[in-house]
């Protein structure tokens, strides 16, 4: 029986586990999902004990199909998350995802404040709905008997950590993401506690993401079907696990995923701050941050107009096919129009939750496949957005790994080269996430034996076509242009819709 490193990375539609060897090769996976629900406008809720049960399947597929137990477990994990539990790590409510968007008036309220600088410095989190932070206040303010019982609130990680050790613990990546936490002292920020009306007594105690236990219970080792003395690694968040899978971790290079959402994200030995664009700080280790700024409005959006255009509740592979050979026969630049894709509000880098999709400039010679051109564009445009941002503030990028369902489609992946006139290295590989995981579990052990590109990785380049650049250059102005054009008006919309 060979012995392999499981990395798990806990989303937020699924939860999937990838087992490596020690020579870096594919040992096995498995991926169970489950749902979101949204039982108001802007409420994103899941429930922590179904999300549980997908990490134990997970494990126990991994495990049968092995025929072992791993020799270690690291965990990845959706940021942002909040759960309020009693003593014994029980959920009072269901958690809230990073997508809900309720608490957006706090948000705003703070960042207009005196204090919101300082606490965005100090925390490295951008100051939106999606922190812990902004959702902690509004239960505090919207439902205070479920605040005043909360023995502690913690994020979806910390309550599957909970039930595999019985302590409250998290690791710095985590915390990092949460507004609470000062991210140079390494300690909970008695500042931003304050505001949130808690004690630092109501969080996790922070860790260090090589942080490791193997003192599971006999009774848990055997629900996972592993050996008592198996090592968990604590691991960090999905989007420093993301940067480390993708294998950027030098000056110049930036890691792009494009799921649901999408994100751009550079590795850096000091955090780099702009706090009109927000740029976030998490950290992946107690020296190193990742730097950059996310977007609500990835792939989602194309799901979108593929579903309004084509009448479907639901899309096959073959929609997308047909929808990516449509688009492939429409010129760069749609001929003219243009699409603001802020769908669901944006995050970086206009931190805007009132904002609200745009097609801009149709004309009688635009068909459907414009529009679905033009979608695509948009949300290139976003992300590249969010690029000039972090070269704004940090230092060029030469060159971006881009890894997510995405790097599938040839136009779509040559169109983000030609948008950003980047050279793009497509890393095709079971999971980013998991895999950042794996590593961080390899550090944690003194294994060192993956290197740095695992056997199940493989690369292409892609150049970007310099006979678009103009093109390109043109209409991202525009495109920029418009929503400031149009900001005022969204708001309004947003107010009396």
């Amino acid at each position: 029986m060979q012995p392999y490193l499981l990395g798990i990375d806990i989303g937020t539609g699924s939860t999937k586990a990838v087992a490596v060897d020690l020579d870096g090769k594919s040992v096995s996976s498995s991926q169970h999902y489950y749902q979101v629900h949204s039982p108001q406008p802007g409420y994103s809720e899941q429930d922590p004990e179904i999300i549980f049960k997908a990490f134990v399947n997970c494990i126990t597929d991994v495990v049968k199909a092995t025929g072992n137990s791993p020799m270690a477990i690291s965990l990845s994990s959706a940021m942002h998350s909040v759960i309020p539990v009693d003593t014994n790590g029980n959920a009072l409510a269901p958690m809230i995802t990073w997508a809900d968007s309720r608490s957006e008036d706090i948000a705003e309220r703070i960042r207009n404040s005196e204090q919101g600088a300082d606490i965005y410095k100090t925390s490295g989190t951008p100051i939106h709905a999606m922190t812990p932070l902004c959702k902690i206040i509004w239960i505090k303010e919207n439902q205070p008997e479920l605040f005043a019982v909360s023995y502690k609130f913690i994020s979806i990680k910390e309550y599957i950590w909970y039930r595999l050790f019985n302590a409250f613990e998290v690791d710095y990546a985590i915390a990092s993401a949460t507004g609470l936490f000062d991210i140079t002292k390494l300690c909970w920020n008695t500042v931003a506690c304050d505001l949130a009306g808690i004690t630092k007594d109501q969080l996790s105690a922070p860790v260090n993401t090589t942080y490791k236990r193997a003192d599971l219970s006999t009774s848990i080792a055997g629900m996972l079907t592993i050996d008592t003395n198996t090592q968990f690694v604590i691991g960090a968040s999905d989007g420093c696990c993301a940067n480390l899978g993708s294998f950027v971790r030098e000056p110049g290079v930036a890691s792009l995923t494009i799921g649901t959402s999408g994100a751009v994200r550079i590795t850096s030995k000091q955090p780099v701050y702009n706090y009109q664009s927000m740029i976030f700080n998490y950290l992946l280790n107690e020296n190193t941050f990742v730097c950059g700024g996310a977007i609500n409005n990835g792939g989602i959006v194309l799901d979108w107009l593929l579903k309004t255009f084509s009448g479907k509740s639901s899309l096959t592979q073959t929609d997308y096919e047909l929808l990516f050979n449509d688009v492939a026969n429409i010129p760069a630049g749609s001929e003219g129009l243009i699409f603001l894709p802020y769908l669901y509000g944006e995050r970086a880098p206009l931190w805007d939750t009132k904002s609200c999709g745009v097609f801009f400039n149709i004309k009688s010679q635009h068909t459907q496949a414009h529009f679905l051109r033009a979608g695509l564009e948009g949300i290139c445009f976003t992300l590249n957005n969010v690029i000039e941002s972090l070269e704004q503030s940090s230092s060029a990028i030469e060159r971006i790994h881009i890894s997510g369902g995405f790097i599938s489609s040839p136009i779509w992946v040559q169109t983000l080269a030609d948008i950003t006139q980047k050279q793009l290295i497509a890393i095709q590989q079971e999971d980013a996430s998991a895999l950042g995981a794996i590593f961080l579990a390899d550090d944690a052990m003194g294994l060192n034996k993956l290197g740095n590109r695992p056997a199940l990785t493989t690369e292409v380049s892609i150049l970007p076509n310099k006979s678009n650049k103009q093109v390109y250059t043109d209409r991202f102005a525009v495109f920029k242009k418009l929503y400031q054009d149009l900001k005022e008006t969204m708001h309004w919309m947003h107010e009396n819709n």
